[in-house]
């Protein structure tokens, strides 16, 4: 870890900054604790350890222990992906990244950035003044992505971190990537939740993981695949994707069987014009006709004021207006 870091981290159970304690020779930090109100966090060989003091899933438990596990060999055997469907795997990593529209002093964070093999073509885009952020929940593959990442001429900071629980400051980071971990995921909704916090408005998420598309889930391509990897029969996370979501594209790359999913940050939740008059009959806007509603009355009492609102020249909206206020002040006063 290094002190330029330290800003734009922050406690991820309560977002508040963090205090470094220790000794910082030349700015490096390889031991030490931070601190934020009453939550500390250890650094461990260099990286802040967010994960210690975080009470674990089972589930996410033995995600943690499969990776741990795999991540001396993981890198041997993830090229039988892009063989099973005849694909360029540096062609398709490319193509993945180029969705973020980096430019070269950007800030990008890769969540569960694995062993890296990302992460070394993100920082092949970055300059000197860019910035590359590499999160992951297993030690182990985060150690990975150190050793392929040293030398790198490009910033990197590493966090031990769960995806749920993200250690940096809201509206940081210029654009957030991730391929291959959302699926492992307790809680994805929570976890796009916290790669929108984190990004700046108007920048790029970028997510990709198995999920064979609907249409071929009962083809026999569908059955072998999924009889090895259940995780290709994982639905696609529309229902988990924020409200800031923009500019969402939806593809499916690697033989069809990955689905992509690149959106912009917005500002909260859309916003429409609603207040315009509608014209025609029943008149009124959207909002008044959203918000508006009364009990219902009887079909003749609807009859009789669609005849007094035609004979008037108004929409129902006016006439319905005018007929409520004035019915209103004659019992109040």
């Amino acid at each position: 870890m290094n002190l330029w870091e330290l800003p734009f981290f922050v406690s991820p159970s309560d977002k508040q900054p963090l205090v470094y304690c220790g000794d910082a020779s030349d700015g490096e930090i390889a031991s030490g604790t931070l601190h934020a109100g009453e939550n500390t966090y250890a650094i461990v060989d260099g990286f802040p350890d967010f994960v210690a003091a975080q009470a674990l899933s089972a589930q996410t438990q033995s995600v943690v222990a499969f990776y741990d596990d795999r991540s001396e060999t993981y890198d041997q055997y993830l090229h039988l992906t892009f063989l099973t469907h005849d694909e360029d795997e540096a062609q398709v990593r490319n193509g993945l990244i180029d969705l973020l529209e980096l430019r070269p002093d950007s800030k990008v964070l890769e969540v569960a950035a694995g062993s890296g093999r990302d992460s070394e073509i993100i920082a092949s885009r970055l300059g000197a003044e860019g910035k590359l952020f590499l999160q992951d929940i297993s030690s182990g593959m985060l150690h990975k992505a150190r050793e392929r990442m040293r030398g790198s001429d490009v910033a990197v900071s590493y966090a031990l971190a769960d995806a749920s629980f993200l250690p940096y400051a809201d509206n940081s980071i210029d654009c957030v990537y991730s391929f291959g971990g959302l699926g492992e995921f307790p809680d994805i909704r929570a976890a796009l939740a916290e790669m929108v916090r984190v990004c700046k408005p108007g920048g790029k998420v970028v997510v990709a993981d198995e999920s064979i598309p609907v249409w071929l889930r009962q083809t026999e391509f569908a059955k072998i695949l999924s009889t090895t990897n259940p995780q290709f029969m994982a639905p696609l996370p529309l229902e988990q994707m924020p409200v800031q979501a923009r500019d969402v594209c939806v593809r499916w790359v690697i033989g069809g069987v990955f689905y992509a999913i690149d959106f912009r940050v917005g500002d909260g939740a859309p916003q429409g014009n609603f207040d315009y008059p509608i014209p025609g009959p029943r008149g009124g806007t959207l909002r008044s006709r959203y918000l508006g509603q009364l009990e219902g009355v009887t079909p003749e009492a609807k009859e009789l004021a669609h005849q007094a609102r035609k004979k008037r020249g108004l929409s129902m909206h006016a006439w319905l207006e005018e007929a409520v206020r004035r019915a209103a002040a004659d019992d109040l006063n």
